[in-house]
């Protein structure tokens, strides 16, 4: 996919990002690699949520389990993926540019608030599966509009100013923005921003948990 996307964009589309002071198709794929990785790691999880509990019910009915744990166990999954896509970009970026990036260690703590956001959406929406079937069917198209309605393609800048605005609001946003300055550019991330989205992170982790644990009363009566 990568490969595709990278084509479609820089030999269709023309586009251009401007890394390394070049506008190499590598260059491109690079920066390109680390919106997927974000995305990804967002959608797969977002997007398995709604039938953890329908995919378990014995978990439900015959013993006592916490239900809570099992978009854990989806995000755990979705990160080993994600480390492995990781350890490739790092590769990748060693082999290309011959050189790594010292920011590159703020990574981890650049997308905590995404995992923290993830759990809660995840939590809310594994609760919302077990009374609204279809739900899964709308997550998916979600997830891929929004791959398009991030900056995954293009950088925030490309954007006109009256857009920005709105896209930052975009919960994946500040993590490809600040990931990509990270790993790639050399840039130490930005603090401030990253508290407030951490303080917002947090707010909808506890949202989701507490929808979920004030929905799992009638599980077992609908399943």
């Amino acid at each position: 996919m990568l490969t595709v996307y990278t084509f479609v964009s820089t030999v269709i589309f023309k586009a251009r990002w401007g890394v390394g002071g070049g506008e190499d198709r590598a260059g491109f794929a690079i920066v390109l690699f680390v919106g997927i990785i974000v995305h990804g790691l967002f959608a797969e999880c977002t997007n398995r949520a709604p039938g953890l509990i329908l995919a378990n019910v014995n978990y439900v009915k015959k013993v006592v389990f916490p239900l809570e744990i099992l978009p854990w166990v989806a995000m755990g999954s979705t990160l080993f993926h994600s480390g492995i896509s990781l350890l490739v970009l790092l590769l990748a970026q060693l082999l290309l540019n011959h050189t790594m990036p010292v920011t590159a260690v703020f990574f981890p703590i650049i997308i905590l608030p995404l995992l923290l956001a993830t759990m809660g959406v995840a939590w809310f929406l594994s609760a919302i599966g077990v009374y609204l079937r279809d739900v899964s069917q709308t997550v998916g198209i979600l997830t891929t509009v929004l791959l398009f309605l991030s900056p995954v393609f293009y950088p925030l800048s490309a954007l006109p100013e009256e857009y920005q605005i709105w896209v930052k609001l975009n919960p994946l946003t500040f993590t490809l923005e600040e990931g990509r300055k990270t790993l790639i550019f050399g840039q130490i991330p930005d603090g401030v921003g990253w508290g407030i989205y951490m303080f917002v992170s947090i707010a909808i982790a506890w949202m989701g948990f507490w929808w979920f644990q004030k929905s799992r009363k009638g599980f077992a009566d609908v399943l």
